[in-house]
């Protein structure tokens, strides 16, 4: 089982002291608990860049690193919860202060009752303080009446910090690139993901419910111990068409394609697949043919991935070919660069071709830099999941497209040695996925 170590998680504050500079200090607080109901929550999830830069899984708790005189000489404090029998009987068990200090290598824990009182005499006498402004309301609020109260006291000299920076600019930078052990984690919560999406290509039956479907993917993500990326899309014949259909509570119809959007997230890194496949095993000449185009985009698409490459190149490839194939069948009607430049694809293809993948599904990380498409470098990690989607109620086309909704996504790296596919592991071509499924049903 691959795991971050308390190292890991230490170089990380290593590298954002050396961003923040000399004399700063940094606050970033974990996710709250969310409720679905009354009495209920939902399983409690840590913040991605609270967690990022501290390993600590638990709620109520909130980091404070602060630089002095030189960048390299910090301190990491952690606020959290109490050791609290009673509660540890009703909730499970905590770090407690000594276990922040012993298992975190905090430098120094306190009661998260106390940050109140104890960030005070942080704040005094810095110079800069980051944290995550406009994040959460609620955390604002505090952040703003502890520097009023600072600026009141000014006990050691210049009270509250005189700049306020996003510490957000800092993180999602050093997110963005991941390192090799990341990719490692990433590349494991790929593999079960595959094992997910080949076992749905086993399983699937037409008459079957698209959310006994989703249970299959959900068996196998958790016989590895692992929760869903994010809500799974199990989407037969026209509801593939909806980009973000998770009802999922509809039959799979004989003839019918079904579309599935689904992964699993590993020691808090996501995956992100998406393929789709006739419900009988076998694509109609219409279904064929349209998924051949997409395949064809994504494959150009995902060799774009490469270092140096504007991150819009594999977009921009896609479209083309989307647009050329469209525009063979007669979907599309005109020149090919003119149907681009006006967008008229969008009718059939109007999403993006990816987004940056990491701890959160759509990760971290600005897309452009002074206002340019940022390239590729190594160590970025991007879905590459062009599409086709023809509603059922189109009437501008032919009765015999409508209602085929095609996407076909893989998770990427660019590397010195040009794309890396995390999620090779699950076929995808016609061929392939007829011949997978063939099997399964003798």
């Amino acid at each position: 089982m691959i795991k971050l170590t308390q190292e890991d998680f230490q170089q990380r504050r290593d590298c954002l002291a050396v961003h923040m500079g000399p004399n700063s200090i940094a606050i970033i607080a974990t996710s709250p608990v969310a409720y679905r109901n009354r009495d209920a929550d939902y399983k409690f999830r840590a913040d991605s860049s609270f967690y990022y830069l501290t390993g600590f899984a638990e709620p109520e708790a909130v980091a404070v690193i602060e630089t002095f005189e030189t960048a390299d000489d910090y301190t990491y404090s952690l606020f959290c919860r109490e050791r609290n029998r009673e509660m540890e009987i009703w909730n499970g068990y905590r770090a407690g202060i000594d276990g922040a200090i012993e298992d975190y290598e905090a430098d120094e824990a306190y009661a998260i009752d106390l940050l109140d009182e104890k960030i005070i005499e942080k704040l005094l006498n810095k110079a800069r303080l980051y944290y995550r402004i406009g994040h959460n309301a609620e955390f604002d609020a505090r952040v703003s009446q502890w520097i009023k109260q600072a600026d009141t006291q000014q006990r050691r000299g210049d009270g509250s910090p005189s700049q306020i920076l996003q510490l957000d600019r800092i993180l999602d930078e050093m997110r963005l690139i991941k390192s090799a052990k990341e990719i490692e984690i990433m590349q494991a919560a790929s593999v079960i993901s595959a094992q997910a999406h080949t076992r749905a290509m086993h399983q699937v039956r037409p008459g079957m419910m698209e959310y006994a479907l989703e249970a299959e993917l959900n068996y196998v993500f958790g016989q590895h111990g692992c929760v869903p990326s994010y809500n799974s899309i199990v989407g037969g014949g026209a509801n593939g068409c909806i980009l973000h259909y998770v009802e999922n509570n509809q039959p799979l119809k004989d003839g019918d394609l079904v579309l599935i959007d689904a992964a699993c997230e590993y020691e808090y890194y996501a995956s992100d697949i998406t393929r789709t496949f006739p419900v009988n095993g076998k694509f109609s000449p219409e279904q064929k043919v349209l998924y051949e185009i997409v395949l064809k985009a994504q494959l150009a698409a995902i060799d774009a991935v490469r270092i140096g490459n504007s991150y819009r190149e594999p977009h921009e490839r896609a479209v083309r070919i989307l647009t050329e194939g469209l525009a063979a069948l007669g979907l599309l009607k005109g020149n090919v660069d003119e149907l681009i430049e006006t967008e008229a694809y969008r009718q059939f293809y109007m999403h993006g071709t990816g987004h940056w993948l990491g701890m959160d599904v759509h990760d971290v990380g600005s897309y452009k830099k002074d206002g340019e498409w940022r390239s590729y470098e190594a160590g970025m990690v991007v879905t590459v999941e062009p599409g086709l989607y023809i509603a059922p109620d189109d009437e501008t086309v032919d009765k015999k497209w409508r209602g085929i909704g095609i996407r076909i996504e893989d998770d990427v790296v660019a590397t010195e040695h040009g794309p890396l596919i995390l999620t090779a592991e699950v076929v995808k071509t016609v061929t392939d996925i007829e011949h997978l499924m063939a099997q399964a049903q003798h």
